[in-house]
Parts: C-alpha cells; structure tokens; sequence
C-alpha cells in the first residue's frame, strides 16, 4: 500500500469511528507505521467526521514532522510509545467509545473470564493510570501495559487500540465497545458469571494455537491455583 492509499484508509478509518459515536468534536487520533519508518498521523483540531487525507500529516519516529502543514496531535507521544515498546505494532488507534470509556471513567478493568471473544480474541483490559492529556506523563503510563495487551482503558479519558494494520486495530476498537456494552449490561442481571476453568484454559490455548495472538491474561494465574 503506498501513501495515498494508507492515507485514504486512514481517513476511511476515522469516519468510521465519527459514525459509531466513539468520538465528539475533535476527539481522537489515528496513526499507521509505513514500511520505511515514517508515520502517518491525523492532525490536531479537526473532526474525524471532515478529515481527508491532505490533512494528514508524516512524521519520523521521534515525531518531527516531514510533510504536511497542520498541528501535530499532542498526543502522537503516546502513538510513538506504543510503536517504540512493540515491533509487531504498526497502526495506533485513540477514541472515547462511550461504553468503555465509562469504565475507565469508573476505573474499571475489562478482565473477566465471561465472553469468548474478551477471553481468545481482545484479552485483558486494563486501566492505564491516570496522565494530564497531551502530556509526555500519558505514553509513559501506558508503556508498561502495552507490551502485553492489544487494547487499553484510560483513566478518566478514553480507550486505545494497537495492530498490525489499521483494520485490525480499528476492529480491537470495535471489539473492545461490544464487550464493554454486554459487561455494563450483564450487570442488571447480577453481573457476568466466568466460565469454568477447562473452557478458560481451552480459549487461552486457542488463542496463541489458532488465532496466533499473544498478551498477558491477569489474574489467570489467580484462577488457576
């Protein structure tokens, strides 16, 4: 894919996060690792809903900018940190879904053993601690997380995605929402019940045999003894 065409998906990505309500105003930001080094990334102060791939700006690995004329999002350090900490990560994905946002808002992790998908597909999600926005304080709060997990929640802030692409990291988006929205749901009902142990451990070995992905499950070690 050359840098038109990664350009127009990354806009196509953006619009697509506008239309399902995962961001408001100017929120969120998007980013992809071309295969050279360089990155591509949304600018700041403009609504995903309008973005087009003229606004999108390239930088190098330490966020100077090569081409384009907008204002850097003050959050591509954070964008930097996850492609620095993982070499498997090349797209980067930043959004305020309202569902999992709210858990971080009520600094609550996604991590029971209740949804097959949370379980073999997404993994665990934690909540970064919390970092003032914009801030060099919010990519090193999540470096520690990022090396093990595909998706976090951020304190009183938002959610982020990473991938191999940017399709993926925008389904992990999409992934991440729908299990947040039947966690908050399944709570009207008492609260999501974990599935045995043989059916956990059979997902967790799927995971890394058939769907080859890796990351951290907390707590499991607590299940298992």
């Amino acid at each position: 894919m050359n840098d038109n065409e990664m350009k127009e998906q990354l806009c196509d990505i953006c619009h697509c996060m506008w239309q399902q309500g995962w961001v408001a105003a100017n929120d969120g930001n998007v980013s992809a690792l071309l295969e050279d080094g360089r990155i591509l990334c949304t600018p700041s102060g403009v609504s995903k809903r309008e973005i087009t791939p003229d606004m999108i700006i390239c930088v190098d690995r330490e966020g100077n900018v090569l081409e384009g004329s907008r204002k850097v999002s003050t959050e591509l350090p954070m964008h930097l940190r996850c492609y620095a900490e993982r070499d498997d990560v090349r797209a980067v994905v930043h959004a305020h879904p309202p569902m999992s946002t709210t858990f971080a808002v009520a600094d609550k992790p996604l991590d029971d053993y209740a949804m097959i998908e949370s379980i073999c597909i997404l993994g665990s999600v934690p909540v970064a601690p919390y970092a003032v926005p914009g801030t060099d304080e919010v990519a090193d709060t999540i470096a520690p997380l990022i090396k093990n997990h595909d998706a976090l929640l951020l304190r009183a802030h938002g959610a982020i995605t990473v991938g191999v692409d940017l399709r993926t990291a925008y389904y992990r988006m999409e992934t991440l929402e729908h299990i947040a929205k039947i966690t908050l749901l399944s709570k009207l009902l008492g609260g999501a019940k974990d599935l045995p142990m043989p059916q956990i451990q059979q997902l967790i070995d799927r995971r890394t045999s058939f769907y080859h992905i890796s990351g951290a499950h907390p707590g499991y070690e607590k299940l298992t003894q």
